[in-house]
């Protein structure tokens, strides 16, 4: 079984490795928009893994020792296969038109918001699955801006 630190190292990755891709990301298009739209939603990826890592000291501190504690290995599994790509490196050389960087980052968000869904349920804290329910709108609203940015094109 994962514990909720376990799982918390996870969202933290995620984000993390979504902060990063974004951040690399801006070097491989000459889109201006895209580029700003980049630099945005890499300062909330970084905002989310700060939270995850708050969350995960008050676990640490003993604050939150019951929290997740009945996820269980297979079903964390299960959902972390999906993650592939939000849990890997981007490959640049492969993502040659903006179309496919926004694809791409489709996915991404897509991965990340359906593994949020997944731990909210496990939360029985109202603060901390109101805080969650806060990250997963705003990884709704970057899904939302990159689908109307490829739209447009």
């Amino acid at each position: 079984m994962f514990s909720a630190q376990d799982i918390l190292d996870i969202a933290i990755r995620l984000e993390s490795n979504g902060e990063k891709t974004y951040r690399d990301a801006r070097q491989h298009t000459a889109d201006k928009e895209l580029k700003t739209l980049l630099s945005w939603i890499a300062r909330e990826e970084q905002n989310h893994a700060h939270w995850f890592a708050g969350l995960k000291d008050r676990l640490v501190q003993g604050k939150d020792h019951h929290l997740m504690a009945e996820l269980s290995r297979a079903l964390v599994e299960d959902v972390v296969k999906g993650q592939a790509f939000s849990l890997q490196e981007v490959n640049f050389k492969d993502i040659d038109t903006p179309e496919k960087m926004i694809r791409t980052f489709i996915e991404f968000e897509d991965d990340t918001i359906s593994f949020y869904e997944i731990l909210k349920s496990f939360i029985d804290d109202p603060s901390i699955a109101d805080q969650l329910e806060q990250i997963i709108s705003e990884e709704k609203k970057h899904l939302e801006t990159f689908r109307e940015l490829l739209s447009e094109r």
